[in-house]
């Protein structure tokens, strides 16, 4: 394997970069604040990053995206994941790749306007009583003629509140495995004021402020054959197919948090001074500084690694759950130790330190919990020796 960056992939880091402490890091603070992401911030800084070319950065070159490779995409996540999530994730969008494996109408309709950041989209699977266990799903879509009828709770839904459509995964069908009943998924497009489809505001959360969850309800909410995303009973399909290394962008973002949490450890420990000298050089500070970077190196490669061979087709599934896994569990570690290097003041809101340690929590709950990654992982060993 070569490590070293090529000059396209160097130009996204150091325009990405540029971009995260010019345009987003200045805005931290209100967001922090108020909870809140004004819509005409929004739209200022979308034109900024549209202008810059980081809009739609993950939507293949085909389909007018920036048709980044899955090695740049993650170094370029990397360098946004600095910044304050909602800032970073709702105004440098990643439109859905799952948009990709529409039909040339559907994507005329849903992919192009978020390309173009008219719009944007939102995943809905995770339910009340279904959230690792999405096979467990109760919402359901029952066929009417040539149309459907939904029905059910979604909740947990990322963003849901400015999205003007939904992909929604229903429950469809049942089959007989050898573990018993398992639904049968299908994904839809639901638009936004489709009758019989209500958003509401969901719950507070002590991570990642402005970044807001919905509750999705579904009372016998119609939709025609057309809306239908994939196959029937394909839905599973159609999101293994194109959601892409979404466990690799959660753990490349976190990267990027623990290194800014890394690099404002360093400067306070080496200009922090306590019985006169800086405290860096006790070993008690010094061995975390080493620790640290040990972690964040090693975090780092993984989830390389994991995007390389993604690009080459020969990743696992167990590759995304270590790397995923090893970076979240590492921005733990690194937050609550800068926290620790700083004392007090690294508890207070003039820096980004308490916000990182906060928002940290929830890295290790979505897109698979860490014990999932756990199972995922024991699994794929077991397997290999007929256990």
């Amino acid at each position: 394997m070569d490590f070293k960056v090529s000059e396209e992939q160097e130009m996204i880091i150091t325009t990405t970069k540029a971009f995260v402490e010019k345009e987003l890091y200045p805005h931290e603070e209100l967001i922090e604040k108020t909870g809140t992401l004004p819509s005409e911030l929004i739209k200022e800084v979308q034109k900024k990053a549209i202008t810059a070319g980081l809009y739609a950065a993950n939507i293949p070159e085909e389909f007018g995206g920036g048709g980044l490779d899955t090695l740049s995409w993650l170094l370029f996540e990397k360098e946004l994941g600095r910044a304050n999530y909602a800032l970073h994730w709702t105004c440098v969008a990643r439109p859905s790749n799952i948009l990709c494996a529409g039909t040339p109408e559907q994507r005329k309709k849903y992919l192009e306007p978020c390309i173009r950041g008219d719009t944007w989209d939102c995943l809905a699977m995770t339910e009340p009583e279904a959230g690792s266990d999405l096979r467990g799903m109760k919402a359901s879509a029952q066929k009417d003629g040539d149309d459907w009828i939904l029905n059910g709770t979604k909740h947990f839904i990322s963003h849901a509140d400015i999205a003007d459509f939904s992909i929604v995964f229903m429950a469809t069908g049942e089959e007989t495995t050898p573990r018993g009943p398992k639904k049968l998924i299908t994904a839809f497009f639901v638009d936004k004021g489709t009758p019989g489809f209500e958003i509401r505001g969901g719950y507070k959360n002590v991570s990642h402020r402005g970044y807001t969850n919905s509750i999705l309800e579904f009372n016998d909410c119609r939709l025609p054959n057309e809306n239908i995303l994939g196959e029937i009973h394909g839905g599973f399909e159609v999101a293994n197919n194109w959601l892409g290394a979404t466990r690799l962008q959660v753990a490349a973002t976190c990267i990027g948090r623990a290194e800014r949490a890394f690099e404002h450890s360093i400067n306070w420990s080496a200009n922090r001074k306590q019985f006169g000298q800086s405290i860096g050089k006790f070993q008690g500070i010094s061995f975390k500084l080493a620790d640290m970077a040990v972690e964040i190196k090693a975090s780092n490669l993984m989830v390389l690694e994991a995007g390389w061979k993604y690009d080459q087709n020969t990743v696992t599934d167990a590759d995304m759950a270590m790397a995923k896994l090893k970076a979240t569990e590492v921005l733990a570690m690194v937050a609550d130790e800068s926290i620790q290097i700083h004392g007090g003041m690294g508890l207070m809101e003039e820096l980004p330190l308490e916000r990182i340690w906060r928002d940290a929590r929830l890295e290790r709950i979505w897109e698979g919990t860490s014990e999932i990654q756990r199972h995922i992982i024991s699994r794929s060993l077991l397997r290999n020796v007929g256990g």
